[in-house]
């Protein structure tokens, strides 16, 4: 079963791009998921910009690029078994708010994550739990 650390952090992942979600934004967000999922460091690496900041709000935590590709090995076990299903709730004002559903062997949480995208890199997430379970999703 993950940990909330590990919870979090995947929804943080997930709220990096803050932007409208045009159709390049929508395929960033998707290719996010997909490698999010199988924890490519390499896809992720690609996907994120040099000074993306990733904020973790259920952990108070905002992590580098560095310090998020650098945890993606505890996430990798975290992750084997599970899916991520999500949806773009809406788009305004620069922000794209995601809802994504963490479906772990074990358990599932439903989070909303937020993304702003530029230049197709991802430059800045947020990340939240709403509920301790995908039954809403």
């Amino acid at each position: 079963m993950p940990d909330r650390h590990s919870i979090v952090f995947a929804v943080a992942a997930l709220l990096l791009s803050l932007t409208p979600a045009r159709a390049d934004d929508g395929a960033i967000i998707d290719r996010w998921y997909s490698a999010l999922l199988v924890a490519d460091r390499t896809e992720l690496s690609d996907l994120l910009a040099d000074d993306v900041r990733i904020k973790l709000d259920d952990l108070g935590v905002v992590q580098s690029k560095q310090e998020f590709i650098a945890s993606i090995d505890e996430w990798k076990g975290a992750v084997a078994g599970a899916a991520i299903r999500h949806r773009i709730e809406k788009s305004e004002a620069g922000v794209t708010t995601v809802i994504a559903c963490y479906d772990f062997p074990n358990n599932d949480m439903l989070m909303q994550e937020t993304f702003a995208v530029a230049g197709n890199r991802i430059t800045a997430s947020s990340q939240a739990a709403i509920a301790e379970n995908c039954d809403g999703f």
